[in-house]
């Protein structure tokens, strides 16, 4: 049986965990960390104070930087979390698991306890890649498949899809009329594409969408003049319920993203609420969706038109099938875990090596190292 782990997730202060509105990484780190602390592992979440957590919570600021009534340096915020979790308390910790990407590449580097990163964007930067190969042998854990394509040559350590509970989205077999956009206004979110489409198929749109401060030029200049029309109903951005709410009832989920999307929280979100999903054939969206069975891949604008007239045909019982197959919490929580484990007892032996390079080895030596038991 393998040991409890003391297990330190370090998560980004601009949202609280899990967010009150958009998010999705930290709904991510959300339900991995209740499913750890589930399964039994001494947690520590490092996130805004305002967080929801099972876990011990260590809290640089009292509320999530966004949304917060203070104002705050992120960089400067993170980063003096970052030499808490590393400095004074890194002796409490197994194993880290960052979701911050490469601020915390420096700490980790020189780290006696392992460090995973879980990488939640797009890798296809010059800069980002140039450093991650300056610290490519850290361990780090893609999305999907898809995301890894732009940087192939790193310690990829594994790839798992993000989970939610069950529990989380409910099943309907009887949506009302309208497709749904959800997400946030932006240039590769294409949300105007999705706008066309409804008014060209003469269907019902809603759209949930956050407006980020660096956004909010392009929302003005090329989404305002087209919400003017009475199939377009735009809700703003909502809170779980009001978007629990949404998703079900949708008759589809319009993702008409344009960009190396690199999961995609929305696709599974919908199918967990037996919603199918049309979405544009790119990054992660074929490893999701299940062309035909679970939605429809698009490339041309035909493509979409045509998957808007025939959703009809999607079982939206097997979509919440595959949800619970594919994409679960459990599914999630259960493969970071091996993970863990895999990444301690490849520790444990690369020191016992490093010991015996420093000592000559004697055959007594040889011999207890090659029936060194694993970690338990």
């Amino acid at each position: 049986m393998n040991k409890r782990l003391r297990i330190a997730q370090i998560a980004p202060l601009i949202e609280r965990v899990p967010p009150k509105k958009y998010g999705g990484t930290e709904r991510v780190v959300y339900h991995l960390t209740e499913g750890l602390v589930a399964r039994g592992h001494e947690v520590t979440l490092f996130a805004s104070g305002d967080s929801q957590t099972t876990a011990r919570l260590v809290a640089p600021v009292t509320e999530a930087i966004r949304l917060g009534r203070r104002v705050h340096s992120p960089e400067i915020m993170t980063m003096l979390m970052l030499q808490q979790v590393y400095g004074r308390m890194l002796k409490e910790f197994d194993i880290v698991h960052s979701h911050l990407e490469f601020m915390t590449f420096p700490f980790a580097a020189v780290s006696d306890v392992p460090t995973v990163f879980t990488m939640h964007g797009r890798l296809d930067s010059a800069d980002y890649q140039k450093i991650l190969r300056s610290y490519r042998h850290l361990a780090f854990v893609s999305i999907s498949d898809a995301q890894r394509r732009p940087i192939p040559d790193i310690n990829w350590a594994g790839t798992i899809y993000h989970g939610y509970p069950p529990s989380s989205y409910d099943f309907n077999d009887a949506p009302d009329d309208y497709f749904l956009f959800l997400g946030r206004f932006s240039p590769e979110k294409r949300a105007d594409q999705a706008i066309m489409m409804a008014r060209a198929c003469g269907i019902p749109l809603k759209i949930a969408a956050k407006i980020d401060p660096a956004d909010r030029e392009y929302f003005e200049a090329r989404i305002r003049p087209l919400l003017n029309h009475p199939l377009i109903d735009y809700v703003g951005e909502v809170d779980e319920t009001h978007k629990r709410y949404l998703l079900k009832n949708a008759k589809a989920l319009l993702n008409t993203i344009d960009w190396p999307e690199p999961f995609g929280l929305v696709m599974i979100e919908a199918l967990g609420s037996g919603t199918p999903v049309i979405v544009r054939r790119c990054g992660s969206a074929p490893e999701v969706v299940a062309d035909c069975e679970t939605g429809f891949l698009c490339e041309s604008r035909m493509d979409f038109i045509n998957a808007i007239r025939n959703i009809g045909r999607i079982s939206r019982r097997h979509c919440r099938d595959e949800f619970l197959r594919r994409f679960s919490d459990s599914s999630m929580v259960g493969s970071y875990e091996s993970l863990y484990y895999d990444l301690l007892r490849q520790r444990f032996f690369e020191n016992k090596i490093n010991e015996a390079e420093r000592i000559p080895p004697s055959s007594e030596t040889i011999s207890r190292l090659a029936g060194s038991a694993e970690i338990k």
